[in-house]
């Protein structure tokens, strides 16, 4: 029999319907060593809102055809990017 090739492909679908058919330790002298991970996940912040406040949000995103949080996200960028424009922040005395 044949041994399979490992998939070139970012697809998540794909390769997990590779690995569900699929031993790991069939592959053993294709894997190598990363230093790094490959996976970087993003970093949550949790933010509580009062119940009219999530609705107002949701509305907006809906509105905009994105979910609350694209919405949210993109506010928190939009906010990073004038506060970066605006020079370094002035000191109170």
């Amino acid at each position: 029999m044949k041994k399979p090739k490992l998939p070139k492909t970012d697809s998540v679908q794909k390769l997990a319907e590779f690995w569900d058919a699929h031993d790991l330790t069939d592959f053993e002298e294709d894997l190598e060593e990363v230093a790094e991970p490959v996976f970087v996940r993003e970093t949550e912040i949790k933010v509580s809102l009062e119940p009219r406040e999530v609705a107002a949000v949701q509305k907006l995103a809906e509105a905009k055809g994105v979910s609350r949080e694209e919405l949210v996200r993109a506010w928190v960028l939009q906010k990073l990017a004038r506060r970066d424009n605006s020079g370094p922040p002035r000191r109170r005395n």
